[in-house]
């Protein structure tokens, strides 16, 4: 099923759908951390990106995989959603989806930093606002 890059909200702004990828190893998961010159400089967060029209979430978060850590993933099932609007008014509709399995060696194409953290060490990163709720879930071993 192929979805909209961008939905209107009531108030006639757009809310932004994006996907993030829980990607688990040895009850580790990859976190991902911002570049400096990036919007949010050096917050961390979980690699995905934006749906783009005619993409299922799945596919989404597939490419944007590919695009940033250069693996073929196996998108498992959806383990959250939320939206949150940012200070700025922006908007998102951000799904995360767990990822067991991957094919490929890991590269960092656009990070600044990528490191796998236990799972229950989470809150000591400086996450984006979006996150945190799943952030505090994940540490408390509720979502996994």
């Amino acid at each position: 099923m192929s979805v909209q890059k961008d939905r209107l909200r009531t108030d006639g702004k757009v809310v932004r759908l994006v996907v993030a990828a829980l990607i688990l190893r040895e009850q580790k998961v990859l976190i991902c951390q911002r570049r400096p010159d990036q919007p949010m400089a050096l917050k961390w967060e979980f690699p995905g990106g934006k749906v783009e029209n005619g993409e299922s979430a799945e596919q989404a978060l597939r490419r944007e995989l590919d695009e940033e850590l250069g693996i073929a993933a196996d998108i498992g099932n959806r383990v959250a959603h939320t939206r949150h609007t940012y200070r700025s008014g922006s908007a998102i509709d951000l799904q995360f989806f767990v990822v067991h399995q991957f094919a490929g060696e890991m590269t960092n194409r656009i990070f600044h930093d990528l490191r796998w953290c236990p799972l229950g060490e989470l809150p000591r990163y400086d996450f984006l606002a979006a996150d945190r709720t799943l952030i505090r879930d994940l540490a408390a071993g509720k979502l996994l």
